[in-house]
Parts: structure tokens; sequence; C-alpha cells
């Protein structure tokens, strides 16, 4: 049976492609950034707008991406203007929109199916208008990352070198922190609020068993990152099984196997 002749199929895939490269590039970024946890906290931030979408009876991505971008700022904010420490901040907005999300959502009458969707993914049920954001979402972080390179890798790996050279450190933090919201938030039905973070985090760590160059970093986070949600995805159709999960369990094994190959073999 050709898979690729159902519409949702042909979804799942577009969604696996446009996944793989945004969360590949960005994954890159945040951990050379050394700001995973800051993504982890602007994830569960993010909840706190969804539960309110739920309760209003709006797009829940769009509440998503409202509380993703303003917990990113106000990290942001709090960290370097603020003076609060930077684990601080992310636990008082982690916690913050964990807790109005799961206010919303007891507010909300009736039940909420769709709502295990964007804690757990389902890439089988993307949306062709979801798919359209991520499309753009793409766009704007190759366009980015490719013209402002450089100066994303100086700040990136010497702040303080880039700050000294006269580079616009704060203006590219706030830029890059909120895209690193949007790419959270987009990807967000892939696999799900509680696993976002490994979607951004394990094909970079694949990738530089390979390579330390940065340029090099991005794209085979990209092509590890395709490799294993699309695995996932296929594994999880013909078994049954919850497809976020299945990807990130696809892509911890490849890892695995990968470290190994690298170990012995290399």
């Amino acid at each position: 049976m050709d898979l690729f002749s159902y519409a949702f199929f042909q979804k799942a895939f577009l969604a696996a492609v446009f996944a793989s490269i945004s969360c590949g590039i960005v994954g890159s970024y945040i951990v050379a950034r050394r700001i995973v946890f800051i993504s982890g906290g602007i994830t569960h931030a993010s909840f706190g707008g969804i539960g309110l979408a739920f309760l209003m009876g709006f797009n829940p991505l769009v509440g998503a991406v409202i509380f993703a971008v303003g917990a990113a700022l106000g990290i942001q904010f709090f960290t370097k203007v603020a003076r609060v420490r930077e684990d601080s901040s992310i636990a008082i907005f982690w916690s913050f929109g964990m807790a109005l999300g799961i206010i919303f959502v007891f507010m909300t009458p009736g039940y909420t199916p769709n709502l295990m969707s964007y804690l757990f993914g389902n890439i089988l049920t993307v949306t062709i208008s979801e798919l359209w954001w991520m499309f753009i979402l793409n766009v704007v972080v190759i366009l980015f990352f490719s013209v402002f390179f450089r100066k994303i890798l100086y700040i990136a790996f010497d702040e303080e070198f880039a700050r000294a050279a006269g580079l616009p450190v704060s203006l590219f933090n706030y830029l890059t922190i909120t895209l690193v919201a949007l790419t959270v938030v987009l990807n967000i039905r892939v696999v799900g609020i509680i696993l976002i973070l490994s979607l951004l985090t394990i094909p970079q760590a694949a990738a530089n068993l390979f390579t330390k160059d940065f340029k090099h970093l991005l794209i085979l986070s990209s092509v590890f990152a395709f490799i294993g949600t699309l695995a996932g995805l296929f594994i999880s159709y013909f078994m049954d099984i919850p497809s976020g999960a299945t990807i990130i369990f696809t892509l911890v094994v490849m890892f695995g196997l990968l470290r190994l190959y690298k170990q012995f073999f290399r």
C-alpha cells in the first residue's frame, strides 16, 4: 500500500521535512549558546497560551506563540536587564505558564480532546494552515542564519568579543530568542510540548559526533532530524503507537548507534 497516496501522510511527511530544517538549525544554535534550558522554559510557558486558547475558543497555536514569545523576551529581559539569575528567570516563566495552562484547561467547559496532540504531539494530524506556518518559519530561519551567519557565530561562541567588535549583541539576543520561541511553538504538533526539546537537541548531539564546524553542524543536524523523524513516523504508523514519542525514541536510538559506531569503528 502506497502511504503517500493518502493526504494525511503527505502532510505528515512535509511536516517532518519542515520540522527537521528549523529544529536542526535552531537546535544547533541553542546548544552552541548553551541556552537549552531557556528553550525548555519557553516551551512549557507556551502551555499557558494553549490553555487560554481552549478556554476562549481560538487557535491554540496563536495562544502558544503569544506566551512563548512573551516568555522568551521576559527571560531575556529579567536576565540581562533586571539582573535576575538566569535559572530563576527560567523557573518563574516555566512554572507560571504551566500553572496558567492547567487553570485554563480546568476552567474550559467539556472535554478537550485536542489537548493531547499539543502535549505529546501527533504529526499525522498536522493541518494545511500549520504546514504553511512551518514553511514560513523555515524561510525566515534559513534567511536569518544565511544573512547574519558570521554575526551569529561570533555571538554564539564569544559574546564578549562580539560586543567588543561593535556587534549589536543585545538586539541579536532578542531576535534569536524570539526565533527560538517561534521554532518551539510551530513544531509543537510534531512531538508535543513534553518532547520538543529533544527534537532540538538530539540531532545536534548526533551531528556533533561527526563535525565541529558550525556551518556543517547546521546541515548535518537537519539531516539527522529528518532521518529520525521520518523513521519514527513510519514506525508509529505501522505499529499504531504515538508518533511524537516514537520519533524521539527513534532519535535516541539513532544517536546511541552513531555513538557506538564512532567509539568502535572510527
